[in-house]
């Protein structure tokens, strides 16, 4: 996927593929891996592609975003029923819908959940519909032939979910479909176990919503606009930054504060770039009032606002009505944010697997690195307990592998630090902030300050190379779990789809160990799974009947369900001492 291409609207791909014709479809996927090399300009508002010497292909990009199908251009004897249209919106990052960041007062929020009815509408309940029949599709198909086709019906199906108030369906959905190209395109920040999370979110949510009401088929429906509510005066403390690199497309930085009572607040400046702008946005002024602060320094200081407006998130506004000036800061050993700190760490995790703020506030023992299939990361004593910190962005221009690598010299060094649950059968999380190892005076924000060798205990020397260690008892036994003959095949599925599992093969062996360990479920949703991805018929002459979306879909979900909600009793236990 290339950076330089605006985003583009979901339905205007959805309506360029469909346009294609039968044989134009078959050649779509090649078309884009042709556009992807080719070289692209950008003029202001208008992005060149060089189709060929003679040939060039605009995208129309006034507000950043391309918004219409008439904004795709081709100079080519065919256009405008090309290929070269279709692959462009296909190659290009999508773009967010126009109405899903912009704020919505209070009032207008509870007004549009008054009005809201009841039950699911039969407008939502095809929407909805039609979201299943697609991602069920991509599904079957898996990474590697859920190829441009799949991927435009998939962006078709979430804009009418999303014109029928099916925000959370259309959200995830062209999450999945950014997570699929940048699968197929080798992107190193994939993974595999996000694609996974996301296809599962979007079948919970179309086999939960038909026949949800109340309360659940609100959260189900999500909403399109943050409602901004009026939060009067605030005084925040500065207490990290970090940068944000999306796949869509998007780049920045969040700057969280806190306030005396603990509660968590961001100040944040996202806007289509890639890592240029993310290293970059950190020197930028925040964008509250008239402060002149950047987000670096905000990060250590203080902000101290009127006339406030708070997202559900914790989203800090920047209205008219705003004023914001600079405050002194505090330390992470003074309060009131040391309270963040003295909360404890199992409390910290039953609330973010239970949806809350997946921030931890810990303190740490530097123990090491260990090599991982990912890359290498840092090990930790936690009060007890084996943590694996791992790095929030792989991306190279971003510092955080780098920082990983010098802190694992450092061993029986202690730090306060913040970082990003991970959930899994073992400790494990994204390091976002922490002490530095030799000045304690000093914050580190990891994905933006560059450590360097001077900077480690004069004991410590920089590491050439990851250095092998034992993996901890805990974290061992939970690895060798019998769950992950479940979720393997769970995972499976999402990568080669419906055929790696339809191969013939004997799964009797791995359903009895699971029997035997007591997860009697597991071993029935994994015996479930490869019976639905093998029911296939025939016809009179042999050839393989179409499948039914639905069998295969729910076999899937009703394992990907189980997985996740073992792992998060897992997870829990794993922080345990």
């Amino acid at each position: 996927m290339s950076p330089q291409l605006p985003p583009v609207a979901p339905a205007v791909t959805a309506e360029l593929v469909a346009a294609l014709s039968p044989r134009l479809r078959k050649r779509l996927d090649s078309g884009i891996a042709k556009l992807a090399d080719r070289p692209v300009v950008r003029d202001g508002a208008v992005v060149r592609i060089a189709v060929d010497d003679d040939t060039d292909l605009e995208l129309h990009a006034p507000d950043g975003a391309v918004r219409g199908a008439d904004a795709v251009r081709c100079g080519c004897l065919l256009a405008p029923d090309c290929l070269h249209r279709a692959a462009a919106a296909s190659l290009a990052p999508v773009a967010e819908d126009t109405d899903s960041a912009a704020p919505q007062d209070h009032s207008a929020a509870e007004e549009d959940a008054a009005q809201a009815p009841e039950t699911a509408t039969p407008e939502q309940r095809a929407a909805v519909r039609a979201v299943q029949l697609a991602t069920s599709a991509v599904l079957e198909a898996g990474t590697d032939g859920a190829g441009a086709v799949l991927q435009a019906e998939l962006l078709r199906a979430a804009h009418t979910a999303r014109l029928a108030g099916l925000h959370r369906a259309a959200a995830t959905a062209v999450s999945v479909v950014t997570a699929l190209r940048a699968a197929r395109a080798g992107d190193p920040a994939y993974h595999l176990t996000d694609l996974a999370a996301g296809l599962y979110d979007v079948l919970s949510v179309a086999h939960r919503l038909p026949s949800a009401s109340g309360g659940e088929l609100t959260a189900l429906r999500g909403s399109a606009r943050q409602p901004y509510r009026p939060d009067g005066s605030l005084r925040l403390y500065g207490l990290f930054s970090e940068p944000v690199l999306t796949a869509s497309g998007y780049a920045g930085a969040v700057t969280w504060t806190a306030d005396a009572e603990g509660r968590l607040y961001q100040v944040s400046a996202v806007a289509p770039g890639g890592a240029g702008r993310a290293v970059g946005a950190a020197d930028r002024t925040v964008r509250i009032g008239d402060t002149a602060l950047t987000h670096r320094e905000l990060a250590r200081a203080g902000l101290a606002v009127s006339g406030a407006t708070v997202s559900p998130t914790g989203r800090l506004g920047a209205g008219a009505g705003v004023r914001a000036v600079r405050a002194p800061g505090v330390g992470w050993h003074e309060e009131p944010v040391a309270r963040l700190w003295a909360e404890p760490v199992p409390d910290q995790i039953a609330r973010a697997l239970a949806g809350g703020r997946d921030l931890l506030f810990l303190d740490v023992t530097l123990t090491g690195t260990a090599a991982e299939a990912a890359g290498d990361c840092l090990l930790a004593d936690c009060s007890g307990v084996p943590l694996r910190l791992t790095a929030a962005h792989d991306d190279p221009a971003l510092p955080h592998r780098d920082n990983l690598r010098l802190l694992s010299a450092a061993r029986g060094t202690r730090l306060r630090v913040v970082a990003r649950l991970t959930p899994a059968p073992h400790p494990r999380a994204q390091l976002l902030a922490a002490e530095h190892p030799t000045r304690a005076d000093t914050r580190l924000d990891i994905g933006l300050d560059r450590l360097q060798g001077a900077d480690l205990p004069t004991t410590a020397a920089a590491p050439s190379g990851s250095v092998p260690v034992p993996v901890p008892a805990s974290a061992s036994a939970s690895d060798e779990a019998p769950i992950h003959l479940l979720r393997r095949r769970v995972h499976q599925t999402v990568s080669g789809g419906r055929p790696v599992l339809a191969l013939p093969g004997d799964t009797r062996a791995d359903a009895r160990h699971l029997r035997r360990s007591g997860l009697t479920t597991a071993a029935e949703l994994l015996t479930d799974l490869h019976s639905a991805a093998a029911d296939r018929a025939h016809d009179v002459f042999g050839r393989l009947r179409p499948t039914g979306p639905d069998r295969f879909a729910r076999a899937w979900l009703a394992a990907a369900h189980y997985t996740s909600e073992l792992d998060r009793t897992l997870c829990l236990a794993a922080w345990t001492p």
